[in-house]
């Protein structure tokens, strides 16, 4: 009889060690699938998991700094474990946590789920689950303590308050709690204080670029606190590249002034670093930011604002709200005064938005598909006494060109028709004040009499698109295939859009998440 317990006993055991899946790891991540998924995230109390797929760019920029960051947690000996999952092989976990893009990063932290918000690099990997899982500020209890903090971060924030219940130090752990990004730190030991010259109640950034800290002297407001964190954890000058893409386009200041310049042609030393005395004067409202020209990754930046490489060193501004106003001074001056100068101008309002624009084509009437450029588009496209269907497109479009037949098939139809003009516009390189295009194609038909605008979202045959004109512009009914169809284009990877420029300069596919 005991010797049937026994073996019951041992089948239990081994029917228990075959149904654990054993977790693969490599270069310190967990490798999941959809068999161990649920074990290790459940009986590890912190997990990090990224969703990716191995042809994605940004996971492949990601693998290595994820890597270094698993390392670094282990050497510390931390409870914190780094995962991924290859969600092209592992559909079914992509599905069931709402993958959309690639990569993904999702936090597991004793039972909930929080999405990952923080940067791409190691420190940023590192110093983000450490707000997640520990104080949100360190207690600095010794000048050691507060070195080794300093020394291992680009930028922290310390709180020297003895009076934890204090309006000042209740508004600073408010803010390291809402603010992710960054180290913060809290003291009350008065060697600490005599080594960074602060006084009780003060707030400090420190960070190893430009001045070196910065103190806050804006009282118990956790909006100034954190807009002074924001503002002042930037470098004067920022360069833009994949790391601080996010961390300028996701910022608190939506006016930005972009250098384009050439590394190559030693532009950086000529004009950005005099540029950082002025940046100071603007340090809240504007946001300086220096692009290498010679990247091929920003050509495509260059094209969006209508500039050639022979144009460089140039600057624009822009203003970032729903959409995106662009300015462009009336010299090519990049000297320090003029750069002032025309800052300035834009805050008090004094500048006007600058429009990309073509030359008006000598035969742009000639053919049925007439063309329009900015200059001609009003007095075309608003005649009270014509309908016009216009077509935004883009000359790499894909569904553009697919298009590009019908659409001339459809101004052959209506060419003797005197009340009616079928036309394009090349939205890349034509822009307007009252119309913001974001995809490609975008149908638009302008009605007579009241030039009432009707978008049109219907098929893209010669049929459709006849009935939508005789009709005088009726909206046609949208199916859902049309709009799965619709919202293809919208992500397509060719579409230059606020948010792809945003995150790298370069348009993405809707399949890459840039931690946006």
């Amino acid at each position: 009889m005991k010797i049937f317990v026994l073996l019951g006993v041992l089948g239990a055991l081994l029917g228990g060690i075959h149904c654990e899946e054993e977790v693969k790891v490599e270069d310190g991540v967990l490798v999941l699938t959809k068999e161990n998924f649920k074990d290790v995230v459940t009986k590890n109390d912190y997990v990090l998991v990224e969703f990716y797929a191995p042809w994605c760019g940004h996971c492949k920029s990601l693998a290595p700094e994820y890597a270094k960051a698993a390392q670094t947690l282990a050497e510390r000996e931390s409870n914190i474990k780094l995962a991924k999952v290859d969600a092209t092989e592992e559909t079914e976990l992509g599905e069931e946590h709402g993958v959309r893009g690639y990569p993904t990063l999702k936090f597991y932290r004793k039972g909930s789920i929080i999405d990952y918000t923080g940067g791409r690099k190691t420190d940023d990997i590192l110093t983000w689950l450490a707000k997640k899982t520990g104080p949100v500020a360190v207690e600095l209890e010794t000048v050691e303590a507060a070195e080794k903090l300093l020394e291992d971060n680009q930028v922290v924030v310390v709180g020297f308050f003895k009076d934890r219940e204090s309006d000042d130090a209740k508004n600073f752990l408010a803010v390291a709690n809402s603010v992710d990004e960054y180290n913060f730190g809290i003291t009350s030991n008065e060697d600490v204080y005599k080594k960074y010259e602060a006084s009780c109640g003060q707030v400090i950034l420190f960070k190893q670029f430009d001045e070196g800290k910065a103190v806050y002297e804006g009282g118990a407001d956790e909006d100034k606190l954190k807009k002074f964190i924001l503002s002042e954890s930037m470098p004067l000058v920022v360069d833009f590249n994949h790391d601080s893409a996010q961390r300028i386009f996701g910022g608190e200041i939506k006016n930005h002034l972009l250098f384009f310049l050439s590394k190559d042609n030693g532009d950086f030393e000529k004009y950005a670093v005099p540029a950082k005395d002025v940046a100071k004067n603007f340090r809240e409202n504007v946001l300086f930011v220096s692009i290498n020209a010679d990247d091929e990754d920003h050509q495509r930046i260059l094209e969006f604002f209508g500039m050639k490489k022979e144009e460089v060193p140039a600057m624009r501004l822009i203003h970032l709200e729903e959409d995106m106003a662009k300015y462009k001074p009336e010299k090519k001056d990049l000297t320090p005064e003029y750069v002032k100068e025309f800052v300035q101008a834009f805050l008090d309002g004094k500048l006007k938005q600058h429009l990309l624009s073509q030359d008006l084509p000598e035969d742009w009437d000639k053919e049925p598909v007439k063309v329009l450029v900015s200059s001609n588009f009003d007095e075309v496209a608003l005649n009270k006494e014509k309908d016009a269907f216009v077509e935004f497109y883009a000359p790499w479009c894909g569904h553009c060109k697919q298009l590009a037949p019908i659409w001339e098939q459809l101004a052959e139809k209506f060419k003797d028709n005197d009340k009616v003009v079928i036309a394009k516009m090349d939205a890349t390189a034509n822009e307007l004040e009252h119309t913001k295009i974001s995809s490609f194609p975008t149908l638009k038909f302008y009605k007579k009499g009241d030039n009432a605008i009707v978008d049109y979202n219907g098929e893209r045959t010669l049929e459709a698109l006849s009935k939508f004109v005789e009709s005088g512009g009726s909206e046609p009914s949208t199916t859902a295939e049309e709009v799965r169809f619709l919202h293809y284009e919208f992500t397509n990877p060719g579409v230059i859009t606020l948010e792809n420029f945003r995150t790298i300069g370069t348009p993405v596919s809707h399949k890459e998440n840039n931690f946006s």
